[in-house]
């Protein structure tokens, strides 16, 4: 399976991958889905929104088992980064069959789209939209850096936009939600544990700065008769890093767009998009907060003004605790598995407001993720399906 489903989306220059939603690596994604589904006899289905679903049982009989992630990535993304999950959920199933497990239960495996973001600029769209937490209007207004819209792109790719919003019914089926991700910092690995379990997800957003300045010529126009938004904008940068470096929290700018975007031309716009993550959502607002008025008060000075949008915001998940300690328990029984958090969003952290949902993290020896130098070692990866099966077995076989 992993080799299948490596070359697909890979960029040959940066060797990270570029799999976008609705695009023609997303959708051979799909078809390797569909294909393994296919392959093991499980009834396969794509729901409203754009997710896959591949089915182990009869869905409508409720209390389902679910487990999966995402296929696509972020820009020049790492490959282990939600297709891990994904891979371990369709050899979770091999490995229950070889057992002879018995389910009482469905089982099911799905691949939740758009989860990055990287087009569209918001996170987990597919699952935001069966949660209610996205709703069909707001996913009209998507647009992507080109100026297609989410419906075009979805209508492009075989898939009705008019059919997407939120799907209670299903998500009612579901007893249980358990994804399996590779952990995005190195605490497994200064632990020396293979495979971890999820406490909670940082509270999360992302909010987009827009420092409004002059354009002029940059050979001939005096430093003091400048309204550059660069300058402002520079300056917030360095301010976010030291207002989350104060309070313990993380704040990156990672995604500029300049106008006239010119060499030889002071911008008119710089347009910068900052991700902020703490412990709490107290600390997140007095950071986010901090970053704006310091932007406001170096655009005073400089002569530009700053208009700042939250896009997104996500508040703390902290998942299901009954279900994590079983899982910390079948993961590991004769010594409880470290439970940790994470800073990092997830469609898990999306549907706990619905259904009870747990995560299990594998090693990732270097702590990189969202980079090709991602990567997590074939024994631990083999450790975190068998305990996924572990999981799927105690939640859902006689």
């Amino acid at each position: 399976m992993w080799r299948d489903l490596l070359p697909i989306g890979r960029h040959p220059g940066s060797g990270g991958y570029r799999r976008y939603a609705w695009t023609a690596a997303d959708t051979d994604c799909r078809a390797w889905f569909r294909q393994e589904a296919t392959a093991r006899g499980l009834a396969y289905e794509v729901d409203r929104n754009g997710n896959q679903w591949a089915w182990l049982g009869d869905p409508s009989q409720g209390g389902a088992v679910v487990t999966g992630s995402h296929l696509d990535s972020v820009p020049d993304g790492g490959a282990f980064d939600g297709p891990l999950g994904v891979v371990a959920a369709f050899a979770a199933l091999d490995e229950l069959r070889a057992r002879g497990a018995r389910p009482a239960a469905p089982l099911a495996v799905v691949n939740f789209g758009d989860e990055e973001g990287a087009r569209f600029g918001l996170a987990c769209v597919g699952s935001r939209l069966t949660a209610g937490q996205l709703t069909p209007r707001q996913a009209h207004e998507l647009r992507d850096a080109d100026g297609v819209s989410l419906p075009q792109a979805m209508e492009a790719a075989g898939h009705d936009p008019d059919a997407i919003g939120p799907d209670p019914e299903r998500l009612a089926r579901i007893g249980a939600f358990v994804e399996l991700h590779i952990e995005q910092g190195r605490a497994l690995d200064l632990g020396g544990n293979p495979v971890g379990v999820a406490s909670a997800i940082w509270p999360h957003g992302r909010w987009r700065f827009d420092f409004h300045g002059q354009a002029n010529h940059a050979g001939t126009t005096r430093l003091e008769d400048r309204r550059d938004p660069m300058l402002t904008y520079a300056t917030t940068v360095l301010t976010a890093r030291k207002k989350a470096r104060l309070a313990g929290a993380l704040a990156t700018f990672g995604k500029v767009a300049v106008e006239p975007n010119g060499v030889n031309a002071i911008p008119s716009l710089v347009r910068g998009w900052l991700d902020s993550r703490a412990a709490d959502e107290d600390t997140l607002a007095a950071v986010v907060a901090a970053i704006e008025q310091a932007a406001h008060e170096r655009g005073a000075r400089d002569g530009v003004d700053v208009r700042v949008t939250r896009e997104s915001f996500t508040p703390v998940v902290e998942f299901a605790h009954q279900l994590r300690d079983t899982l910390a328990g079948l993961v590991s029984p004769d010594a409880p598995a470290p439970v940790l958090p994470t800073g990092a969003g997830h469609d898990a952290g999306i549907l706990s407001a619905a259904v009870p949902t747990a995560m299990l993290f594998v090693r990732n020896p270097t702590g990189v993720s969202h980079s090709p130098a991602e990567s997590a070692a074939e024994d631990d990866c083999t450790a975190g399906v068998t305990a996924l099966a572990d999981v799927l077995e105690g939640l859902a076989c006689r």
